[in-house]
């Protein structure tokens, strides 16, 4: 089955959703680990979202133009001792396809309220 063009699949507007919270909280750009425990923090999921769907679904969201990347500056890794970290920043395209998912989930969540009949 093939998506809409512009369409999200759960799991890309809980990666967007998340970046957009970290930014409302002052996080401009996050990783994939911090955005896998953002998602956690988000849904109350007891394990992260699984690594390789995770990356998978953030290269999707980068070629469609949702997401832009970047790495860090290797110095700061270097000084932690640690592999360098690619960052993810949500794009404005982003934010529009989750709120275009958003109002399109909106009418299907009302209809699938208890005692609410839909014709």
């Amino acid at each position: 089955m093939r998506r809409k063009p512009g369409s999200l699949v759960p799991l890309e507007a809980s990666i967007i959703g998340a970046a957009l919270e970290l930014r409302r909280l002052g996080q401009d750009a996050a990783h994939g680990f911090l955005l896998a425990k953002e998602i956690q923090a988000r849904t109350g999921a007891r394990l992260l979202t699984a690594y390789g769907s995770l990356y998978k679904a953030l290269e999707r969201l980068e070629r469609a133009g949702l997401l832009e990347s970047f790495w860090e500056d290797p110095l700061i890794a270097a000084e932690e001792g640690r592999p360098r970290r690619r960052f993810y920043r949500v794009t404005l395209a982003g934010e529009r396809a989750l709120a275009k998912h958003g109002a399109e989930r909106l009418p299907m969540q009302r209809s699938m309220r208890p005692g609410r009949v839909t014709l």
